[in-house]
């Protein structure tokens, strides 16, 4: 490539930076008028998105220097914001999370940025959307990882399709993992047809995980009344699982529930889903009540979970 139009590029690139980091107000020593960096609050994110990362995992994926993002973490401690666990296969490592407080200070950050971004988008239309997103997308491929190690998720609201394809996998999985017959893919779909047909997008949402442009998770949130909404449908596909997708799931869940006014978030699991059951404990839901049946051509263990908000 020719000196020219090496620099040509480079300084294309630049202007796009300088363009960009003032539209979404990086430049400013805190962000979003809160008293976080935004090392600090990406930080915060992290934690609250992964499914207990180490501090190492953390300064490698965002490459923080380890001393700055151990300084990091002392302060959130201090303030209570994090607590560390020490990992059952090796004492020297802890897992992190975020406290209730954690939780509280990231959630006003975390729409402040939604409507941020969404003012950036208001006025033009889907088309030029879009057309953003995916200029987006290209630059986050041709810039990142080689294919086999990038692992790009992000969650969306539901699109046209969403729904159907909730009921398919549900269907299928169940029926390879746990052997259930087609009454549980009728109960799915009865579901998928009611949340279409009547719900409220003010006090009721369906959130689709994306990795790399494919779809590999879902979970609705639904009302049960007018303080109470219930967790619905959620699932992670088999390659997936074990990157936090789950978590992250669950998490914009009690988000929503609680911008929304909800007192109580309920869900229905079944006792073998144990992976499910550890997911639900960690964000903070217990078991209320249990009930042994027959469906779906199994014996099953009914039991329902409750988080008070």
């Amino acid at each position: 490539m020719a000196d020219g139009e090496l620099e040509r590029r480079v300084a294309a690139i630049r202007r796009f930076n300088r363009f960009y980091t003032r539209r979404i107000g990086v430049l400013h020593d805190h962000l979003y008028g809160s008293p976080y960096t935004l090392a600090q609050v990406r930080v915060l994110y992290e934690i609250a998105h992964r499914e207990g990362p180490t501090a190492s995992e953390l300064g490698r994926d965002l490459g923080l220097d380890p001393g700055y993002l151990s300084r990091i973490l002392r302060g959130f401690e201090r303030r209570g914001l994090v607590r560390r666990t020490a990992a059952p296969s090796d004492g020297r490592k802890s897992h992190l999370a975020l406290t209730d407080r954690g939780r509280a200070a990231l959630a006003p950050l975390d729409r402040r940025a939604r409507a941020s971004v969404a003012a950036l988008l208001e006025g033009r239309s889907g088309t030029e959307q879009e057309r953003v997103v995916e200029a987006m997308r290209a630059i986050e491929e041709a810039l990142g990882e080689a294919p086999s190690r990038r692992e790009t998720c992000f969650l969306r609201l539901h699109g046209p399709g969403d729904l159907g394809w909730i009921v398919h996998r549900h269907g299928f999985l169940y029926a390879r993992e746990r052997g259930w017959d087609e009454r549980f893919e009728a109960l799915v779909a009865g579901v998928a047809a009611g949340f279409l047909r009547g719900h409220d997008p003010e006090r009721e949402r369906c959130w689709i995980a994306e990795r790399n442009g494919e779809r590999v998770g879902s979970v609705l949130l639904v009302a049960k009344s007018r303080i109470v909404a219930q967790l619905r449908l959620l699932l992670v596909e088999p390659e997936a699982r074990g990157h936090g997708i789950g978590g992250s799931l669950v998490e914009e869940c009690l988000r929503f529930a609680r911008e929304a006014g909800y007192r109580k978030v309920v869900l229905w699991t079944d006792g073998g889903l144990h992976a499910a059951r550890r997911l639900y404990e960690r964000a903070g839901f217990a078991p209320t009540r249990e009930e042994r049946h027959r469906d779906f051509g199994h014996d099953l263990v009914a039991q329902t979970w409750e988080l008070k908000l």
